[in-house]
């Protein structure tokens, strides 16, 4: 059963229209994410998922980081959202490894790879939007394999939300395992599909998935 609502953060947002030069620098920062890129910091380069962990850890304490930084709790169980597609070994999985960043940074008790997609879905990236996998599809596709003790907490983990259709589905799957845990996500990244609503690349935000009655997601923000 599909939940109704999903809490979600983000760090940074990317507008996926238009043609400014802080759009266009967003839309290279997300190229850089779904290859987790190496990015420059401070005097070094540094791969992009490490970043967003040095990031977060760092700025924590300060005002405009107190919603997002309230869904790293010490307890957390971090699980990666599986690709779209069945994984071979050795596959680049780039939520696992912003998932291992954040706790080697103390964002989060350990990463928990208990969710696995046992029948691919289309690649929302490469579909038209009425063609985009719904949360029902999702939750359809995965499976969880139970850890040895239930997680309390849960933070799902994934490197850029649009609809968060994703997420919905994932979080579902999960709820049903662990109907007593407390479920929430994080993507490193959020779209922006309107471009007259972007206002920078890094903008750290708290929002809400809910599931439409079509079956959809609305995202916001």
């Amino acid at each position: 059963m599909l939940l109704s609502e999903l809490q979600y953060g983000a760090l940074l947002s990317y507008a996926s229209h238009g043609y400014t030069d802080q759009i266009k620098y967003s839309r290279d920062i997300m190229l850089k994410l779904k290859q987790d890129g190496f990015v420059q910091s401070s005097s070094s380069n540094i791969l992009i998922s490490k970043w967003i962990a040095q990031t977060i850890q760092r700025n924590r304490t300060s005002p405009a980081f107190s919603s997002l930084a309230s869904l790293f709790q010490p307890d957390a169980v971090l699980v990666p959202t599986p690709k779209s597609s069945l994984m071979d070994e050795g596959t680049l999985w780039v939520p696992y490894r912003l998932a291992m960043a954040l706790v080697n940074c103390g964002l989060g008790k350990e990463v928990a790879q208990i969710l696995k997609r046992i029948k691919p879905v289309p690649k929302a990236a490469l579909s038209t939007p009425e063609n985009r996998p719904l949360p029902q599809d999702h939750y359809d596709s995965m499976q969880v394999q139970k850890p040895l003790s239930e997680p309390s907490d849960i933070l799902l983990i994934d490197d850029v939300i649009t609809r968060g259709a994703t997420l919905l589905g994932a979080a579902s799957r999960l709820a049903d395992a662990f109907p007593n845990a407390h479920i929430r996500a994080f993507a490193a990244m959020r779209t922006i599909t309107n471009e007259s609503e972007f206002e920078r690349l890094y903008y750290p935000t708290v929002g809400e998935i809910t599931l439409r009655p079509s079956g959809d997601t609305l995202r916001r923000p």
